[in-house]
């Protein structure tokens, strides 16, 4: 495996991210902060505790997944669609590296962005919301698995897009309002029949579910089976970047 390969994307991407600092990681921080501001600190002291825990930490986990969710697919889109866009795709494939080194390359990045700004935003809570985390490791784990996972799937959104207005369409159209309906701010179980189980078909509950686990130890559904969920989704986002790349679909167009 060329390491050479792999860190020189993986700087370049990192250095790009750093170079917009205000993009890739101010804005996301300043919007997740006033949801903290707005639903925790003024609304969530009005509202009574779920499951032992206060509003305002509740929701902590619900909106660090929905930045994390969003900011993974553009970061990860944006990756692979900026050297389409420019032409330097093709240098890129012509470069004696594999699939698996260029996807380190752009993916490890996006991920590594990704896991960035949600610590960035869990320290930001603390000013806003008073919380604790039960599972740290176990949290973190969460964390990057999602990150990695999502960085995949943007990476798949910016090889199909042929335009830059498709690039927003999946995380503003797609991935935010099954966040929104995931549980980010409610648990399911307040649902009534049958909307709850319509809810459990909503992948993003199971991701929400298992964070907040990490946190408190409280869950719509068990850990597992949001561990099994993310697992099979970056299963089935691998089998698809593997076949793109040996078909090379939309790659060079």
């Amino acid at each position: 495996m060329n390491v050479h390969a792999i860190a020189a994307i993986y700087r370049f991407e990192m250095a790009r991210a750093f170079r917009t600092i205000v993009q890739s990681i101010a804005a996301p921080v300043i919007t997740t902060s006033l949801y903290f501001i707005v639903f925790g600190a003024a609304i969530g002291r009005r509202m009574p505790a779920l499951d032992g825990v206060s509003y305002g930490a509740f929701i902590v986990p619900g909106l660090i997944m929905l930045s994390i969710l969003t900011e993974s697919i553009s970061n990860g889109s944006f990756s692979i669609y900026m050297p389409k866009f420019s032409g330097t795709i093709y240098e890129v494939l012509s470069a004696p590296i594999s699939a698996v080194e260029i996807i380190l390359g752009y993916v490890g990045a996006a991920a590594s962005k990704s896991v960035l700004l949600g610590i960035i935003i869990a320290i930001t809570a603390r000013l806003f919301v008073p919380y604790h985390i039960a599972h740290p490791f176990v949290a973190l784990a969460f964390l990057a698995l999602t990150s990695v996972t999502f960085s995949l799937f943007g990476f798949l959104t910016g090889v199909w897009a042929d335009g830059w207005e498709k690039l927003s369409i999946i995380p503003m159209m797609v991935v935010t309002p099954l966040t929104f309906l995931g549980g980010s701010f409610y648990s399911i179980s307040m649902l009534p029949e049958p909307w709850r189980q319509i809810a459990l078909g909503n992948p993003v509950v199971y991701l929400i579910s298992g964070f907040r686990w990490a946190f408190y130890g409280i869950s719509d559904v068990s850990v597992g089976t949001s561990l099994l969920m993310t697992l099979g989704f970056l299963l089935a986002c691998l089998m698809a970047v593997t076949w793109i790349f040996r078909t090379g679909w939309r790659l060079k167009t």
